[in-house]
């Protein structure tokens, strides 16, 4: 080999040698794969405005929150509203999400983290039903470990999105609302029957009583009572104050036969109000810790007094909705209906002790 074969070797080593070392050097300057999309959206392209309903899926069940008009409804509810506030911080919540953590993700990982279809996953729908974002949600994330992981809050989640489903993200949410649970969902407001007149309750077993007052300042008077008998009034203002603010624990699924629920033979509440609206509600048997029941609302409301204009409008307001709920089988608290339920000698005053 003469010198000047020599000479071009040499050069092509070092140039060679040159360019390695510069790909090397760049390719130490990028940031790891790991920490591209940290501080990130998580759902860069999902616009709230463009989201119209939402579906839910988790392995005993799935439910779908969907936009009509102005509500949102849960369609395995028959339609029955939503709650919008929790739809409208879900929604913005979701968007506001960031990647805080990435990992690659091994399928004994994604076992174990909940991501292999174990856990929840949540669809963002336009409303062409167009598919606007898909997230698989699972195990809580724990700065710490806590004693007992599902009972506590979480500090955040671990997420996968399905054009990465290779990478386990973190983001600094729980998002305990992730619910396929109607009961997480379901507006809770049933009826606000303020200014009870009269209050008759006709229990299913046999037995029945009445209270009723001339006014809103009136005592209540019980119907029918006997020379022994006095009335605990504070027993009677307690079981008409609960129809001013009446609310809902879930709603059951369309279908449910009245003969499960107890509804063929129901307890029958009345309450009549002063400004005329009278609320109908038949109470079944007990679901766990809830009753099922139905609610008829009738009347023409006519309001009096001073300020009758204004309560007149808020009647009107919320009228529609209450009478809405006649169309389906609720499950109300057993604690908002306990005070209402009592047999009539539970409503008398204690009897004084005979004086020796």
């Amino acid at each position: 080999m003469n010198a000047r074969i020599l000479g071009v070797l040499i050069i092509l080593l070092a140039v060679l040698g040159g360019g390695a070392l510069l790909v090397r050097q760049q390719t130490a300057s990028q940031p790891p794969a790991d920490t591209v999309k940290l501080g990130q959206p998580l759902l860069k392209d999902l616009q709230a405005a463009a989201v119209a309903a939402i579906v839910i899926r988790q392995p005993k069940g799935s439910l779908t929150i969907a936009k009509q008009g102005e509500r949102w409804t849960i369609a395995e509810r028959d339609g029955f509203p939503a709650d919008f506030d929790k739809v409208r911080d879900f929604v913005i919540k979701a968007i506001s999400l960031k990647v805080g953590q990435s990992e690659t993700l091994s399928e004994q990982d994604r076992t174990r983290l909940n991501l292999d279809g174990s856990g929840t996953a949540v669809e963002f729908l336009g409303a062409d039903a167009k598919l606007l974002a898909r997230i698989a949600l699972g195990r809580k994330y724990f700065k710490v470990q806590p004693d007992n992981p599902d009972q506590a809050k979480g500090d955040g989640r671990y997420v996968a999105l399905p054009d990465d489903p290779q990478r386990a993200l973190v983001v600094a949410d729980p998002l305990a609302q992730a619910s396929a649970l109607s009961a997480d969902w379901v507006s809770k407001s049933a009826i606000a029957a303020d200014k009870v007149k009269s209050l008759e309750v006709r229990h299913a077993g046999g037995g029945v009583w009445k209270i009723e007052r001339s006014a809103d300042n009136a005592d209540w008077k019980l119907a029918g009572a006997q020379a022994s008998e006095k009335l605990d009034v504070s027993k009677a203002n307690i079981a008409a104050y609960t129809f001013t603010k009446l609310e809902l624990a879930d709603v059951a699924p369309k279908g449910t036969k009245a003969e499960d629920s107890g509804l063929a033979e129901p307890t029958v509440v009345t309450a009549t109000t002063l400004d005329g609206v009278t609320y109908a509600v038949k109470v079944g048997k007990i679901e766990g810790e809830n009753y099922y029941a139905t609610i008829a609302v009738a009347g023409e409301p006519k309001p009096e007094g001073k300020d009758a204009a204004e309560r007149l409008k808020a009647i009107r307001e919320r009228l529609p909705r209450e009478q809405a709920l006649a169309g389906y089988t609720l499950l109300i608290p057993k604690f908002k209906l306990e005070d209402v339920l009592k047999k009539r000698a539970e409503l008398l005053a204690a009897k004084e002790p005979a004086k020796k």
